[in-house]
Formats: C-alpha cells, structure tokens, sequence
C-alpha cells in the first residue's frame, strides 16, 4: 500500500527572507534519505544545503533554479517510505516537520551523491554534472556544456556559470570587455599557449568572501595604521593559566577582551554607516568576528555579546566556533550580526604587519601579526620583550586619523596593563 505524499518545506534558515536556489539536487522520481541535501540555497554570505527531512521518493519539485524560497514555503512533495510510516505511533501532520538542525555552510566535500539521470538525447554527449534545468538552458544558448567550468559543489555547472559563459564570448566577440563599476576589466588570456594548465574552480565559500571583499574594497575607503603592543606580562599570564586549568589559552580571547574594552570608550569604531551616507548607527551591542581559515575559504564565526563574557567564556566559544568551521558546520546564524572583526595571522607565522580590509559594513578591523622577542630600551638598558605587531583599518568616511590613533593606542594600553584587563 503507497502511503500519502506530504509537503516538504524549507526549514529554518535564521533571518533570511527570499534566498535564491542556485542547485537543485535531485529529479522527480528519485528515492532520498532524511539527510539527503535536495536544494542549495545561496545568501550572501554563504550556501545552505536543505534536506529531504524524510526518507521516500521525490514525486514533485515546485521550485527551479533562480526562484527565491523563505522559511517554511514548500519546495517539493515526497512519497515516504511504507515502511517508515507503518512504524510510527502517531499519525502524520500534512506537512512534514523541517529537520532540527540548522544547514552548514557548503565548505568541502564530494558533489551531492543522488544520482541526476542521463541527459536527454542532443544534450552534450561528455560526462558534465549539471541539471535538467542548466542542460535545457544551454540548448536553448546553443553553449557547449563541456567548455563551461562549474563552480558549483563538485565541479556542478549552475546556470549562472552558464550566463557567464555567453556573457565572455560575446565581450571577447565584440573586443569589448564588459565594464565594472567604470573599472577597466582585466584582459582575458588564453594561458594555455604558453604551456598547460589546469582550471581550478573556486569554492563556493572563495567566490562569495571575493565579491564582498571586492565590494568592500571599492566603497571603503581605507585607512591603515600600525602599532606594536607589549605582551610580555600577557602571555606569562596566559600560558600559567592555561596550565592551571588544564586548557590551550590562545591569545584571541585576550585580544577580544582588549577590543570590546575599547569599543565602549570608542563607540564610533561599534557603528556602521547608513546606506545613505547621512548618518551613524551606533551599536549598543558588542559582536566581535575572527576571522577562520578552512579547507574551502575564509569564514567569519561571530561571538555574540563579548564584553559580558569572561576569558575563559570566550576562550572556549572561540574554540566551539572554529571547530565548527573547519568542520563546515558554521550556521548561518554564526556569521551574522558582527560589530568588529579581528584578523590574525600570527599563527602562520607572519612577523611583519599588514593590511586587512574592512569587513562592511563594520567600520574597522583589526589585524594581528606574529609576536616576536625584541630589545626594548626601559630607561636603564635593553631588556628582552615579547612585543606584538597590530595593524587597524578603518573606514575613513566615519574616522579620522586622530580617532584611529586614539583607539589604537587605547588597544595598546588594555594589551600591556594586565589588571585593567582583566577587571
């Protein structure tokens, strides 16, 4: 006996309203496990995979590639298995309950394992991991699939890589290239006449950090200074207690705490500027970003009311945060709501300091370079200390030069007294 088919709805996605579909997973007719991804959902911050939430069979897909879906809209019908349904107690809801957890970030992986059919007859005859939907575009453009590169999970042509495609033949066609924003586009080069080469698409996470890096980078305009703090009585501190308490004590918890203490006598730098330019939204809230290196890109894990948290509080969220994002498990929720972020690459080694770009619409960032022992004249002689380098940028629309010295100084003072920072 079939049992009824039911309603599979989006689940909940945190605030984002309207998130586009940029992949569809599977086709009508085939059988899906609870946990199977069956859409990808694109924000702009990163990609959410959505789950059948039921085992059975795909018997309809209401959505396509381009439309826009919000928590709870109805994307598919699904037949559930007899057998599931003859071992439940209760009867079922007409619409399925969406799954507890919350979707990862696409990080890494293998592409999705449902299998997508054959393509239809005249489709190119290669092997190329894209849709019905994307093949019957391609038709339709008279584009040959296998000269296109996906960028989407495992190589997956998606329909924007499509509309790229054309949109570079004809630029190329015309001698033309289609202008940025008024910036000259860079010349594309065939590389491979000079000698081979290998097309490596991008990750998911890679692409969408890259547009808002570039947005950032074209609206802000950026101011860096540089300081250099000393850290000798911080990291005595540091290592003893971590020692005592048995725990890997980073530095990052100590520098969060440095930078919230900061924001309350600077809140200019806890603002963001109006899409309007016309005035300041100030923040009463203290959100501090760190930035994470992964396998697939850069992330920004964002720890939620820092200045109510103590050292040990935010040593461990830190830590739960950037397992989560190594794992590519980073909620979408873990990433949002930010006030100021902390960028460090002093666990890579790098001694000298740098210039990290604004994370809009925050107004400043702060970056950490690799402390180093250095001769430091004390009135008397040269003594040993551990000195660490710190480069603030910031949105020179919303601070002056005066008030970046000032905070970056105020930074220094919280890093160097140790009682002060601690309170």
């Amino acid at each position: 006996m079939s049992s009824t088919p039911i309603d599979i709805a989006v689940p909940d996605i945190g605030d984002y309203q309207d998130v586009t579909v940029v992949d569809i997973l599977v086709a009508p007719g085939e059988t899906v496990t609870a946990d199977q991804s069956v859409l990808v959902l694109e924000t702009d911050k990163a990609a959410l995979e959505v789950p059948a939430g039921r085992n059975g069979v795909i018997e309809t897909l209401a959505v396509k590639v381009g439309d826009t879906l919000s928590q709870g809209d109805v994307f598919c019908t699904l037949e559930p298995n007899v057998s599931d349904e003859e071992t439940r107690a209760e009867p079922e809801p007409t619409q399925a309950a969406p799954p507890e957890q919350t979707p990862a970030p696409v990080a890494h992986g293998p592409a999705a394992t449902a299998p997508l059919g054959m393509p239809p007859a005249g489709d190119d005859p290669t092997s190329v991991n894209a849709g019905p939907a994307v093949r019957k575009q391609a038709r339709l453009l008279g584009v040959d699939l296998s000269r296109v590169t996906g960028t989407g999970k495992g190589g997956r042509v998606l329909k924007e890589d499509v509309e790229a495609y054309v949109r570079d033949a004809l630029a190329n066609h015309t001698g033309k290239p289609e202008p940025q924003a008024g910036i000259p586009a860079i010349p594309d080069i065939d590389f491979s006449q000079f000698g081979e080469i290998k097309r490596q698409p991008l990750q998911r996470i890679q692409r969408l950090s890259s547009a808002h890096l570039h947005r950032a980078w074209l609206n802000v305009p950026h101011v860096t200074q540089f300081e250099s703090a000393d850290i000798t009585d911080l990291d005595a501190f540091r290592k003893s207690a971590g020692e005592e308490q048995g725990i890997k004590l980073t530095l990052l918890p100590f520098l969060i705490k440095a930078v919230t203490q900061t924001l309350a006598e600077f809140p200019r730098f806890n603002a963001s500027l109006a899409a309007n330019g016309e005035h300041l939204i100030l923040k009463k809230y203290r959100h501090i970003g760190f930035a994470a290196d992964t396998d697939a890109g850069l992330v920004v894990p964002v720890v939620r009311d820092a200045d109510r948290k103590s050292v040990r509080e935010l040593a461990d969220e830190c830590a739960a945060l950037a397992g989560k994002a190594r794992d590519g498990k980073l909620a979408a929720d873990d990433m949002k709501g930010g006030c100021f972020t902390i960028s460090s690459l002093g666990g890579l080694g790098i001694r000298g300091a740098f210039t990290p770009i604004v994370n809009a619409p925050e107004v400043a960032i702060l970056g950490i370079s690799r402390a180093t022992v250095q001769p430091v004249w004390n009135g008397r002689e040269f003594s040993p200390r551990l000195v660490l380098p710190l480069s603030l940028s910031y949105d020179h629309r919303v601070i002056d030069g005066a008030l970046g010295a000032r905070f970056l100084l105020h930074l220094v003072k919280q890093l160097e007294n140790l009682s002060q920072l601690l309170l």
